[in-house]
C-alpha cells in the first residue's frame, strides 16, 4: 500500500546524497523544498518533490492508495535518540528536592541514591512489571515524534537484574514500531558491596555478565560510564577491550563531571559515540577530529542538574558533528520530548535550529549506527516522519518550546 503526502509547507532535512552524518558548517545549511509532495511505499520513501511537477505518473502503477493532506504543515525525518535509560522502574523524584537543596549528583550517589536507588527498585521489580511501565514511556516518546531509540541497561548491577533489563529491552523491540537499539552497560555505577574493591566489580561484568549478555544477543552496544567517581580510564579499557571481543561497538559516557580522558579512551577504541561531554577542551576536540566517533550533547540531564554546557559551537567551528540526545532517565533527565532538547541545544548551547535538526535526527541516527536507514528525507530510506500541525517556518519547531506540534507520526511507513 501506497501513501502520498501532498501539499507540504516545506519537506525539510533531504539529503539527495544520503550522506551518514552532517558535521562542521554543513549542519547550518538544512535543505528544504516548499510546496512538497512525498511518496511511500510500503515502509519505504519511494519518492517527493515540488507540487508543481506532480502528476499521476508519479504514483505508479498503483491505483488505490492512502492519501494525506498536510497542507500548512511541515514534514521532516522523525526524531532519533541515541542515549536513553527508559527501561527503569519507578521513579527518584524524592531526590528532585536534594537537588533543590543543593546537594551536587555526586554528593547524592555517595549517600546511596541516585543510580543505586534505581537499581534497588528495579530488583524488586518483576520483568512483566518492567515492560509495562517502559512500555508507556516509548507510546509516550513515539507521540513526541520519536521513530528511534538506544536503550541502556545499568540499572541492575547485578547478573540477573542487568539480563531482567536487557530482555525487556528485547521484548520492546519485537512489540513497538520504534527501532531500537540495546546497549549493555553493566559500568554504570559500582554496587555498594564492591566500593573498597571495585576492580572485584569490574571483573564481575567483563567475566560474568558479558559473556552472557553475548551468549543470548541481548545487546549491540557496549557502555561504560568513564567519570569521577565512578570509572576509572583503566577500568574503562579493561571493559571496552573485553567488549570488542564480544563483538560489541563501544558507547562511552565521558567527562559529565570532570575532565576525566574518558573521550580519549573512547576514540581509542571507536567508540560510536562519546556522550555528556561537558567538560570538552581543544585536546578532546582534536582527538575527536581526527575519529570516527560522534560527539553527544545531553542537554536535558545538564539542564536538570544545572551543570556546564558542553561546548557545542567550538565543536561544530572546528569541523565536528555534534548529536543531541534525551538521556531520558529517572534520575537527571526525566524527559524523552526530543523537540524540547532541540529547544534547549539553541537557547543554551547557541545552535541553530538548522544545526538542532540535524542534531537530533541524522547525527543521532548515526549515534546508534542506522543513518544508512533513518535520519534524513531520502529515497529508499525508512518512511520514518513527522507531520506538524500548521506552524509558520521550521523554526517555531524549538522557538515554540512548550507547545505540542506533531500533529502526525509515520512510522515504517505507518500512520499512527
Amino acid at each position: 500500500m501506497k501513501t502520498l503526502i501532498k501539499n507540504i509547507k516545506e519537506l525539510i532535512a533531504i539529503d539527495d546524497e544520503a550522506r551518514l552524518l552532517v558535521k562542521g558548517k554543513d549542519m547550518a545549511v538544512l535543505n528544504t523544498l516548499k510546496n512538497a509532495w512525498l511518496l511511500i511505499d510500503g515502509q519505504i520513501i519511494e519518492n517527493f518533490g515540488s507540487m508543481s511537477d506532480f502528476n499521476d505518473e508519479k504514483l505508479g502503477n498503483c491505483e488505490e492508495y492512502k492519501e494525506i493532506d498536510a497542507e500548512g504543515k511541515i514534514v521532516m525525518p522523525s526524531f532519533c535518540d541515541s542515549h536513553t535509560h527508559l527501561v527503569y522502574a519507578g521513579s527518584r523524584e524524592i531526590e528532585y528536592s536534594d537537588k533543590i537543596k543543593g546537594l551536587s549528583y555526586e554528593e547524592i550517589a555517595k549517600r546511596g541514591g541516585g543510580i543505586l536507588n534505581s537499581a534497588k527498585l528495579l530488583a524488586k521489580t518483576t520483568e512483566d512489571e518492567l515492560y509495562e511501565q517502559s512500555l508507556s514511556r516509548v507510546h509516550e516518546i513515539i507521540s513526541q515524534g520519536t521513530g528511534a531509540v538506544e536503550i541502556k541497561s545499568g540499572y541492575g548491577l547485578s547478573l540477573e537484574s542487568e539480563m531482567k533489563m536487557l530482555r525487556v529491552i528485547k521484548r520492546l523491540k519485537e512489540t513497538t514500531p520504534l527501532i531500537i537499539k540495546s546497549t549493555f552497560l553493566g559500568a554504570h555505577a559500582v554496587p555498594a558491596e564492591f566500593k573498597s574493591n571495585q576492580d572485584e566489580y569490574v571483573d564481575i561484568v567483563i567475566n560474568e555478565m558479558l559473556p552472557q549478555v553475548a551468549a543470548e544477543g541481548l545487546a549491540d552496544y557496549i557502555d561504560v560510564f568513564c567519570d569521577q567517581g565512578f570509572f576509572t580510564v583503566e577500568q574503562t579499557d579493561r571493559i571496552l577491550m573485553a567488549g570488542i571481543k564480544h563483538g560489541l561497538r563501544p558507547k562511552i559516557h565521558a567527562n559529565e563531571l570532570a575532565n576525566s580522558g574518558g573521550i580519549q579512551v573512547g576514540v581509542k577504541y571507536n567508540a560510536l559515540s562519546v556522550d555528556h561531554i561537558e567538560y570538552t577542551g581543544e585536546d578532546e576536540i582534536q582527538a575527536l577530529l581526527n575519529s570516527e566517533t560522534m560527539p553527544t550533547i545531553l542537554p536535558g540531564a545538564a539542564f536538570f542538574l544545572n551543570m556546564p554546557y558542553a561546548p557545542a559551537r567550538d565543536m561544530i567551528n572546528a569541523g565536528l558533528p555534534v548529536a543531541i540526545a534525551s538521556d531520558y532517565n529517572p534520575g537527571s533527565s526525566p524527559s524523552g520530548n526530543m523537540k524540547l532538547m532541540m529547544s534547549f541545544a539553541c537557547v543554551n548551547y547557541r545552535m541553530l535550529p538548522e544545526e538542532a535538526i540535524y542534531a537530533t535526527t541524522i547525527n543521532t541516527a548515526y549515534a546508534m549506527g542506522i543513518s544508512d536507514i533513518t535520519g534524513s528525507i531520502s529515497i529508499g530510506k525508512l518512511a520514518n516522519l513527522i507531520i506538524t500541525n500548521d506552524i509558520s517556518t521550521y523554526q517555531f519547531l524549538p522557538y515554540a518550546y512548550g507547545s505540542d506540534l506533531i500533529n502526525t507520526v509515520i512510522l515504517k511507513g505507518e500512520v499512527l
